[in-house]
């Protein structure tokens, strides 16, 4: 009987806890999202929104999380592994202060350089170190100076999920106690429960890339950690 009434208990909380209808969604969105996203995060999400891989720009909802988490830690100086058109890296120049950094990675210039003159516009470009280069080694690079070791306030990671468990590692070198680091599409559209069968052959290997990085991070004991289910979910990690 006990454990059929954790069962219920447990069913009741899954029920109660997760945006079941695209209209909720929608209802956060417009009430609580979209009347506080600054002019400029929407004129390049409307932007990003005509380009034909779209999906990867940052979820506005997630966007708002991440904001409100460098303020309530007050970063400054920050890392960014995946860029695209720059919606998550101006959301983080228009939050740090005007003398914050933020070192920006992505193998794509030219993507970024399509947020660029949004970016310009708003006039955080100086805070901003773009990088075109593989993530890797610009992360082996920075720990090669003693001095950048536990100097990072916050990392935000949305790139190749395969390579999620170096970058944590890395990241977890450069951050400073209590420093955050997110990770972007956690959930990956669902798939993470989604039968193999029932995966298209294309995302199979990022899907299962996905589900392995959850179970690493799960089983990390060196940062406390929320998996969160906004944009196509988020997991936020703060070092101990």
């Amino acid at each position: 009987m006990s454990a059929m009434k954790d069962l219920t208990a447990t069913n009741k909380s899954i029920d109660k806890g997760l945006l079941q209808t695209t209209e909720l969604y929608e209802y956060l969105l417009e009430t609580s999202v979209y009347p506080r996203e600054a002019e400029s995060l929407k004129e390049l999400r409307a932007l990003t929104s005509t380009h034909p891989r779209a999906f990867m720009g940052t979820a506005p909802d997630a966007g708002q999380l991440m904001a409100l988490i460098l303020k309530l830690i007050n970063a400054k100086k920050t890392i960014e592994v995946g860029v695209f058109t720059g919606y998550s890296l101006l959301l983080t120049a228009l939050t740090i202060p005007d003398d914050g950094k933020i070192t920006a990675i992505d193998v794509n210039q030219t993507t970024y350089e399509i947020g660029l003159p949004i970016i310009e516009k708003t006039g955080v470009k100086h805070k901003i170190n773009f990088i075109e280069s593989e993530a890797l080694p610009v992360l082996d690079q920075l720990l090669k100076d003693p001095e950048n070791k536990g100097t990072f306030d916050f990392a935000f990671v949305d790139a190749d999920k395969d390579n999620y468990k170096n970058y944590h590692e890395r990241v977890l070198e450069l951050l400073k106690p209590g420093g955050v680091v997110i990770y972007d599409n956690t959930l990956w559209e669902g798939s993470v429960v989604t039968p193999e069968d029932l995966v298209p052959k294309s995302g199979l290997a990022r899907r299962n890339a996905v589900i392995e990085f959850n179970k690493y991070l799960a089983a990390d004991a060196r940062v406390q950690i929320s998996q969160v289910p906004v944009g196509d979910g988020i997991t936020i990690c703060s070092l101990l």
